[in-house]
């Protein structure tokens, strides 16, 4: 839930929120109303200054969803000033220069609309989601906040607070801490050791002048993806476009050359106390970028090992098994440049160890010999099946159009996507298993009450 969202928690039930509802019921009614997800091709083009725009024509319900992608992120702040990529998104709508932020909250509720903006590791998103007869309000008010941020001193110093107390009310919370502290060790002196909020100390060192020269500098169009999905013509989105983003000067592109993070040479343990009944785990080490050729390979191998829920591995031997946790799943955070690989779980303090022993048993088993028929085809079935899930609404479709083209994967992406993922093999799983899974060189966390969980080092 974005800040702008929670702090309208009855825009649900606005007119769009009740129109929308009506149609989403007529949609089920229809087959593929959002068609299949091989079929989803947008057109592309480039403005005069410089802004990427992919538009894709969708009349199943009369709404335009517009997400801007800006090529910055929390991977280029200043390491003593971790967090100004999100802070600087989260002013975003809390006014411009003509606009103060309750004229925009106002602007947007009216038409039962929405305005969200955030920042991740590798980039920022906003954007606006508004009926198609507010088109041009919709279009107005994102470019509005991506051009003419106020920044104004009272809204810096409120939503910096909150922020703040955010990260705080995280640190009670023994997953955040865990993985809080895993990043740092395995991307030890990389922009991506820090969260994208950045902490308590780096955000208090923050200014508004540090905010206004970051978005002066990063805030572009010539970095800047838009995406448009919606009950458009092509003619009325680019006449939108050049309306509301024509005038926006193109500037000198980000300097910014990130360097991999350093694999891991060594297993490396920390412990935090934490007066617990259950002890919380992660263990990892760096993993794959998304631009990876072996994405596929791996993401299917993944599945097997412990992104499958109740078919995979790991859920099958510590908790049917072995009855050592309610639920553990295994991850590969792919980002523009290799991510974390990470297995979390929680389970009882007195079998710490005895967790800990069978995870790294399943990912050395998942290494020494290949996986079963049966494993590989469900693992599969499952992930093709389940792909046009993830552009089953408008915005969804959005976000991963903008991914799309940030990660230059190509407009025939969806069509690619299914093929590739048909292609694995036994041999490939096998293969990715041995050149990116490490039970020997890793990372491991352990938050909770170490003196009685006695881990082994």
């Amino acid at each position: 839930m974005t800040r702008r969202q929670a702090l309208r928690p009855h825009q649900s039930q606005r007119p769009l929120g009740r129109i929308l509802l009506g149609f989403c019921l007529l949609a089920l009614c229809l087959p593929n109303a959002y068609g299949q997800a091989a079929d989803i091709v947008p057109t592309r083009s480039v403005t005069a200054n410089g802004m990427t725009v992919l538009f894709l024509e969708q009349h199943y319900l009369p709404t335009v969803e517009i997400h801007a992608l800006v090529k910055v992120g929390s991977a280029q702040d200043p390491p003593d000033k971790a967090g100004l990529a999100n802070l600087t998104a989260s002013l975003l709508d809390e006014g411009t220069q003509t606009r103060t932020s309750r004229q925009m909250a106002e602007q947007i509720d009216f038409v039962g609309g929405s305005l969200e903006a955030h920042a991740a590791e590798d980039f920022t998103t906003a954007s606006a989601r508004v009926l198609k007869k507010d088109a041009d309000l919709g279009f107005a008010l994102l470019a509005d906040m991506l051009q003419h941020p106020a920044f104004q001193k009272q809204e810096f110093e409120r939503v910096r607070t909150q922020i703040v107390g955010e990260i705080l009310s995280d640190d009670d919370d023994p997953g955040n801490v865990a993985m809080k502290a895993f990043h740092q060790l395995i991307f030890h002196g990389h922009p991506y050791s820090w969260p994208a909020r950045g902490g308590e100390d780096t955000l208090n060192k923050i200014t508004v002048a540090d905010v206004q020269q970051f978005h002066a500098r990063e805030y572009l169009p010539n970095q800047t993806i838009l995406v448009i999905v919606g009950d458009l013509t092509q003619e009325q989105a680019a006449t939108l476009v050049q309306t509301h983003f024509g005038s926006w000067k193109k500037g000198p592109p980000s300097p910014y050359q990130l360097k991999k993070p350093s694999p891991i040479d060594r297993k490396m343990v920390q412990l935090i106390e934490k007066d617990l009944t259950q002890s919380t785990i992660v263990l990892g080490h760096t993993g794959i970028s998304r631009t990876n050729p072996d994405y596929y390979a791996v993401t299917v191998m993944n599945y097997i090992l412990g992104a499958g829920g109740f078919s995979s591995r790991l859920m099958d031997s510590i908790r049917d098994k072995q009855g050592l946790a309610y639920g553990i799943m295994s991850q590969f955070d792919s980002r523009l440049l290799p991510g974390a690989f990470f297995i979390s779980l929680q389970t009882r303090t007195e079998v710490t160890n005895q967790a800990i022993t069978g995870v790294l048993t399943e990912i050395k088993g998942i290494r020494d010999a290949p996986v079963t028929d049966q494993e590989l085809n469900e693992a599969k079935s499952f992930i093709v099946g389940s792909f046009p899930l993830r552009v089953d609404s408008s915005a969804k479709l959005a976000n991963v159009l903008a991914q799309v083209e940030f990660y230059n994967l190509g407009l025939d992406y969806f069509t690619n996507y299914p093929k590739a993922i048909e292609k694995v093999t036994k041999d490939d799983v096998l293969r990715v298993a041995k050149q990116y899974l490490d039970p020997q060189h890793y990372a491991l966390v352990v938050v909770g009450s170490i003196a009685k969980a006695k881990v082994r080092q």
